[in-house]
């Protein structure tokens, strides 16, 4: 087991060595011993990571990483080209770098260009959405592969990056104790040291069962300026008993010491959506209902769940889901942004 640790960390070094081996607090002779392992694996020839992401890593400054399932199977062309821009642009006006993460001809790609964020909403759902257990057959395959939380959350660690932003967090299906159909994203945040900041767990989920999942994985779930998480569309759950945080710094704090810990799992920091861009509650509920028997009667399973109740839910309220999820989405980018601001403040001072 000892040895197998070893591996999996010699490989995360081999992925950034070319770039990042200033900001990574190794001493050479570690990453030297890494060497074999880096030269049997091929593993940094599988990544192409943008230079403004390479550069701002190498000088610890605030970078965050995007998904791209959102982009492909989130919502249609244009408007996922244009909300994928527009999250981008948060992230830059909030002072990090945005990272979205895909897989293009063959390779990773931590952080896209314009034209391949078209060429991937232009794909839609068509592209593979790729969870952790896809990654490698979509390479192999050379397949578009737009990343779920579960892959962004692994391969944005894997390239050094600690801070994600999403819409909403995967979970328990309703049911789930019956069918086990549980999101790969929480098993994922688990065995990943990075911080996920969402509007909580959609709330088509059994978001009691995803907190416990969560608790048993061994992630802690904070709440930005409250004690309920949230549930997506809405800012209430009913689901209370998570960390309350007040602010970004307390946040990155909370980061920064997880990291010293060497814990190894990760955080989700659910920040409920603004009073102003809430669905109304009971619209949504009552869609997700109607979408959950539909989804039952034409039997859609496995990845084709969400992407089809998100779809519906979005018809059956008149499209005012749709502009609640696009505004969450980019106030997470903003939060997200500070929190990797405050965080690279306080390792800088702290050095």
């Amino acid at each position: 087991k000892i040895m197998e640790r070893s591996n999996k960390s010699c490989l995360r070094l081999s992925v950034i060595r070319s770039h990042l081996s200033s900001s990574l607090d190794v001493k050479s002779s570690e990453l030297q011993n890494c060497s074999s392992v880096s030269s049997s694996q091929g593993l940094s020839s599988l990544f192409k990571i943008k230079e403004e992401v390479s550069n701002a890593l190498k000088n610890k400054q605030a970078v965050v990483a995007l998904e791209s399932t959102i982009v492909s199977h989130g919502m249609p062309y244009p408007q996922n080209l244009s909300t994928a821009r527009s999250v981008e642009a948060v992230v830059r006006q909030s002072g990090a770098i945005p990272a979205t993460i895909a897989i293009l001809n063959g390779l990773i790609h931590i952080g896209l260009s314009d034209s391949d964020l078209e060429t991937l909403a232009k794909t839609g759902t068509n592209a593979q959405k790729t969870s952790r257990r896809d990654i490698a057959t979509v390479i192999a395959q050379k397949k578009v592969g737009s990343t779920t939380v579960s892959a962004t959350s692994l391969l944005a660690s894997m390239a050094g990056i600690r801070i994600f932003a999403t819409g909403g967090l995967g979970g328990v299906h309703r049911g789930g104790e019956v069918s086990m159909d549980i999101s790969a994203d929480l098993t994922e945040l688990g065995r990943t040291p990075i911080t996920v900041v969402c509007a909580g767990a959609k709330s088509l989920l059994d978001i009691g069962r995803t907190l416990e999942y969560l608790e048993t994985q061994g992630v802690s779930v904070l709440g930005y300026k409250t004690e309920e998480f949230p549930a997506f569309f809405t800012r209430s759950s009913g689901f209370k008993g998570i960390t309350r945080v007040e602010d970004v710094n307390e946040v990155a704090r909370m980061i920064s010491v997880n990291s010293r810990l060497g814990l190894g799992s990760g955080m989700v920091l659910g920040v409920p959506i603004k009073a102003e861009h809430e669905a109304e509650a009971m619209l949504v509920e009552g869609a997700i209902q109607k979408a959950i028997q539909e989804c039952e009667t034409k039997r859609i399973v496995g990845r084709d769940i969400t992407p089809f109740l998100l779809g519906r839910v979005n018809e059956l309220t008149g499209g005012e889901s749709l502009k609640s999820n696009i505004e969450l989405i980019k106030q997470n980018a903003r939060i997200a942004s500070e929190i990797a601001v405050a965080l690279a403040q306080l390792e800088k001072v702290s050095k």
